[in-house]
C-alpha cells in the first residue's frame, strides 16, 4: 500500500505544481462551454431541447476528464524510460502495485480536473439540479477518470515511444468524445450511431453524469450506467494490470 501511495501522491503534487498545465488544460472546455453553450443555445431551446448550456455541462466536464485520464498514460512511458518509474520497475516492487499507484493518480488528477471545470461552469451559469447530488456526480467523475486512466496505462505499457502514444490518443480520443452523446441527445440517433454510441464507454459516463446532475437528464438510466462503468473499469485494470506486469524495463 505504501508503494501505491507514494505514486499517487507523487502524481498529485506534480499537477498541484504545474500551473501552466491546470491553465492550459482549461481553454478548451471554456471554449466549448461559452461557443457551444451560448451559439447553439436559442437553435437547441426553438428545438425543444430546452436550456443548453445545462445540458451540454456534464459533457465537457466529462471531455475534460477523458482528455487529462488518457493523457496521464503518456507520463507512464517518460518516466520508464527517463524518471522515477525506471527506477521502480527495477527494484524488487510488485508492479501489480506501481501500475494501481499510477493509475489511481491519474484518475485523481482527472477528477480534480473536472471539478474545476464543474466550478467554472457554475460561474458561466450552469446550474445543477441540486447541489445534493454533486456526490453521485463525484462519485461517477472518479469511475469515468479510473476507466481512462486504466485505458491509458493498458496502451502505455504496449508503447516505447511518446509520439506513438500521442497519435494513438488522438486518434481515440475525438471519436469517444463526439460520439458519447456530449454534445447532443441520443434520442432518435440514425441506427448506426446510435450503435456506436451504446458502445462508446463515454456515452455512460456523460449520462450518468447528466442523470446525477440534472436530476432526470439519464438517457440509459443511472443503474445502467453505474453497472456498464464498473464492468468496463474492472476489465480495463485487469487488462492494464497484465500489460504491465508484461512491460520491458
Amino acid at each position: 500500500m505504501k508503494v501505491i501511495y507514494i505514486l499517487w501522491l507523487r502524481q498529485l503534487k506534480r499537477y498541484l505544481r504545474s500551473r501552466s498545465r491546470i491553465i492550459g488544460s482549461l481553454g478548451q472546455p471554456l471554449l466549448f462551454l461559452v461557443a457551444l453553450g451560448f451559439g447553439f443555445g436559442p437553435i437547441f431551446q426553438k428545438a425543444g431541447g430546452g436550456n443548453y448550456l445545462e445540458f451540454l455541462a456534464p459533457g465537457i466536464i466529462a471531455m475534460s476528464i477523458l482528455f487529462t485520464a488518457l493523457f496521464s498514460g503518456i507520463e507512464i512511458i517518460w518516466d520508464r524510460q527517463f524518471g522515477f518509474l525506471k527506477e521502480m520497475m527495477v527494484a524488487p516492487v510488485s508492479r501489480l502495485k506501481i501500475m494501481f499507484g499510477r493509475t489511481l493518480g491519474g484518475a485523481t488528477v482527472a477528477v480534480l480536473q473536472g471539478v474545476i471545470v464543474f466550478l467554472l461552469s457554475l460561474l458561466i451559469g450552469f446550474r445543477p439540479q441540486s447541489f445534493n447530488l454533486l456526490l453521485p456526480a463525484l462519485i461517477f467523475m472518479f469511475l469515468i477518470a479510473l476507466l481512462f486512466a486504466a485505458l491509458g496505462t493498458a496502451i502505455a505499457s504496449l508503447l516505447k515511444d511518446m509520439q506513438g502514444y500521442s497519435l494513438i490518443m488522438n486518434f481515440l480520443v475525438m471519436p469517444i468524445f463526439f460520439l458519447s452523446g456530449a454534445l447532443f441527445p441520443l434520442n432518435n440517433l440514425p441506427g448506426v450511431i446510435e450503435t456506436i454510441a451504446r458502445i462508446d464507454p463515454l456515452s455512460y459516463g456523460v449520462d450518468a453524469l447528466r442523470g446525477s446532475l440534472l436530476a432526470n437528464g439519464a438517457h440509459f438510466g443511472l443503474m445502467t450506467d453505474s453497472l456498464v462503468l464498473v464492468v468496463i473499469v474492472a476489465i480495463l485494470l485487469a487488462l492494464g494490470s497484465y500489460l504491465f506486469s508484461r512491460m520491458e524495463v
